[in-house]
């Protein structure tokens, strides 16, 4: 797990936890992580649940004051703190020009895979502040956005 040995690089450690599609579940999760005083930071994967339950998240990582980092935009503009990921607009723009091969005939195991060419970083300056962060001016000229 890439997470793992660049936490290892810098002293730290990755504790994987997982959580099925209840509320309740997600909530305890959280409370318990908050409980064990151990965790400084979250790393939230680009599972679809976690897109469906980005509002939930930033209200739980506020509540427990602690800075979390998504795949999507979306969770930033939702109250994440941060998200880097794939252009998703980009990726969907892909996929139209895929369909529109395959629509001409041309055969899908004949395309070859495409990994995302297009990243963008979001950081939510109305989270940095709540959490009592300061960003670093040189993680904000890398930005794509800055949400005020």
């Amino acid at each position: 797990m890439p997470a793992a040995i660049a936490a290892a690089a810098i002293g730290q450690t990755v504790v994987v936890v997982t959580a099925d599609n209840s509320s309740d579940e997600i909530a305890s999760l959280f409370a318990r992580l908050a409980e064990e005083k151990r965790v400084q930071g979250l790393l939230v994967s680009n599972d679809p649940l976690f897109m469906t339950r980005r509002v939930q998240l930033a209200i739980l990582a506020a509540r427990y004051a602690l800075p979390a980092l998504y795949a999507f935009r979306e969770q930033a503009e939702a109250g994440g703190l941060i998200s880097y990921g794939s252009d998703l607009a980009d990726r969907d723009r892909q996929v139209g020009h895929y369909v529109g091969r395959v629509l001409k005939g041309e055969k899908p195991a004949d395309l070859p895979v495409l990994q995302a060419t297009k990243f963008e970083l979001v950081l939510n300056m109305q989270t940095a502040k709540a959490l009592a962060l300061q960003i670093p001016a040189k993680l904000l000229t890398l930005a794509d956005e800055v949400i005020e």
